[in-house]
């Protein structure tokens, strides 16, 4: 009988070995070290996007529309309220304060006389009306 043991073993030395084999582990980690190396450059390659830009700014707010109509007897109106031309006056002034000013929309009949309406535009004016425009009805009666 032999001492000691050697490889190959004898009759003696039939048991699994313990020892895990790290060879093939460490060949696997080299391999993706290198694919690694190599990728990595091309990742960090950018391609530059101009992307659109939000902005959050408040919609401005519409201001009110009054309507004044004028019938052909030279009787005015405020939003369908018949009214004098004194509180036309007042209406107008109240309006001029408010913040925004409302447009003022100024509907008269074709047989109204040319005086009533510049008397009108003139109160809009003196009490500092800023929006005023005319509508008419282009359709013949």
């Amino acid at each position: 009988m032999m001492a000691g043991g050697g490889i190959g073993g004898g009759e003696g030395n039939s048991r699994p070995m313990s020892e895990i084999n790290t060879t093939p582990l460490v060949d696997v980690m080299l391999v993706l070290l290198v694919i690694f190396i190599i990728t990595a450059p091309l990742l960090t390659h950018a391609v530059k996007i101009d992307l659109p830009q939000a902005t959050s700014q408040p919609s401005p707010e519409k201001p009110d529309i009054i309507d004044v109509a004028i019938d052909p007897a030279g009787t005015m109106y405020w939003n369908d309220q018949t009214v004098t031309l004194e509180e036309l006056n007042a209406k107008l002034h109240e309006v001029a304060n408010k913040e925004p000013q409302p447009e003022l929309h100024i509907r008269a009949d074709k047989e109204t006389r040319y005086q009533v309406l510049a008397e009108v535009m003139a109160y809009a004016q003196n009490a500092g009306v800023q929006k005023l425009g005319f509508v008419s009805d282009p359709t013949p009666k």
